[in-house]
């Protein structure tokens, strides 16, 4: 009887609670900044808005090209310094007390950001056994599922408290203590020499994880209906103190299922796990658009969990999977290159289309359209077996 490869290793250990340290500080400031903005700064909701905005813009700007610096400089040596450069912009928020000192700190934070969640992801799943990998990405991806909640928890119960510099040095508090976990992550280190010409495609993209990446984009732009709206749909039919408990149910439903689905991912295949998935993302967009109660908002909030909490890690170990083992970084980095891109285009997008339809229509339809990403993605799997088919006659 064969013994099975651990996952929780001390490196798998240190680059989770890493992990879930730089969730926490994004989340965080996620929540904080816009309030920050318009009460201390004097801005207005839009500046508010751009200040979330730019910092997703800067990670999506750096992401293809983190594959290449991991590869250049060592997985190893980027993640605990792209961690420090995290950390060390942290503490600049205090020093910052004018919009556009905001704004260029706030891209600056999208960079390091990018590169060190980039090579955090690359590293945990270099870390995990190859026939555990979609429980280990599973549990992996349970820190940004705690950050979820613990992020806003943090900086809306300290407002209450004590000032917005002190939540900031907290934060930065927070986030060293992450980088000193990086400092006990053990690193596979790719055997093969560091590219030295100059940047190509491949550099910045892994074409292989195109498929699923592109999926991921879709799931990701219905999914920034739920962060971008959900307080204001709530405020809208008299539910606000309810959407408060929404996101505390969406994460336990996802750290609840996270370890069957894992393990299910593993031994039954991906299709077990994210065909469901995608039906309960579906039917939890449309209690959203038909709640009137807060039962129904809490329900729709553990049906997105369940359900969209299952589909990314899925498809994040799909894409990994789908490359060669020495391209994992890569490989993280296009999938989330590709799913940045789906919350920044649906914020905008949606916000645009939500005018015209109100929200409980747009949640309607994007539970419809979520069965049409169902569907795409069932096509896009058939393709790559038929393409696999052929290369084996072919070879054959």
């Amino acid at each position: 009887m064969s013994t099975k490869q651990p996952i929780w290793t001390k490196s798998f250990l240190n680059i989770s609670i890493s992990n879930l340290f730089i969730f926490i500080v994004f989340y965080a400031l996620l929540t904080l900044l816009p309030i920050y903005v318009t009460e201390e700064i004097g801005g207005s909701e839009s500046e508010a808005g751009l200040i979330i905005t730019i910092f997703l813009l800067s990670a999506i700007i750096v992401r293809p090209f983190s594959g290449r610096l991991i590869d250049r400089f060592g997985k190893k040596k980027m993640l605990v310094t792209s961690a420090a450069f995290f950390a060390a912009a942290s503490f600049l928020y205090p020093l910052v007390d004018n919009y556009v000192a905001l704004l260029f700190l706030r891209f600056f934070h999208g960079v390091w950001f990018s590169i060190v969640t980039t090579a955090a992801g690359g590293i945990a799943a270099d870390t995990i056994p190859r026939e555990r990998r979609g429980e280990g990405l599973g549990y992996f991806a349970m820190s940004m599922n705690l950050a979820v909640v613990t992020g806003p928890f943090i900086a809306l119960t300290l407002l209450q408290y004590v000032s917005y510099m002190t939540i900031f040095l907290v934060l930065s508090g927070v986030m060293t203590i992450g980088v000193l976990c990086t400092l006990g992550v053990k690193v596979i280190e790719n055997s093969e020499p560091a590219p030295t010409h100059k940047l190509t495609f491949n550099d910045l993209f892994e074409k292989k994880s195109f498929p699923i990446a592109i999926v991921g984009l879709f799931v990701a732009f219905s999914y920034a209906s739920v962060i971008s709206f959900i307080s204001l749909y709530a405020k809208s039919i008299g539910l606000l103190e309810a959407a408060g408990f929404f996101f505390a149910v969406f994460a336990v439903a996802m750290l609840v299922s996270r370890p069957f689905t894992g393990r299910m991912f593993d031994v039954r295949g991906p299709n077990t796990v994210i065909l469901p998935a995608f039906v309960l993302f579906a039917l939890g967009l449309v209690t959203l658009s038909l709640t009137t109660e807060s039962w129904m908002l809490l329900l729709a909030g553990a049906l997105i969990g369940l359900g969209y909490g299952s589909i990314v890690p899925s498809f994040q170990t799909l894409a990994i999977q789908a490359a060669p083992e020495s391209r994992s970084a890569h490989a993280t980095a296009t999938f989330f290159t590709f799913f940045d891109t789906g919350i920044a285009t649906g914020s905008f997008i949606l916000g645009i289309i939500v005018t015209t339809l109100g929200y409980a229509n747009l949640y309607m339809m994007l539970g419809i359209f979520v069965i049409g990403i169902l569907f795409f993605y069932q096509w896009i799997q058939k393709q790559k077996k038929t393409e696999k088919r052929l290369q084996s006659q072919t070879n054959y």
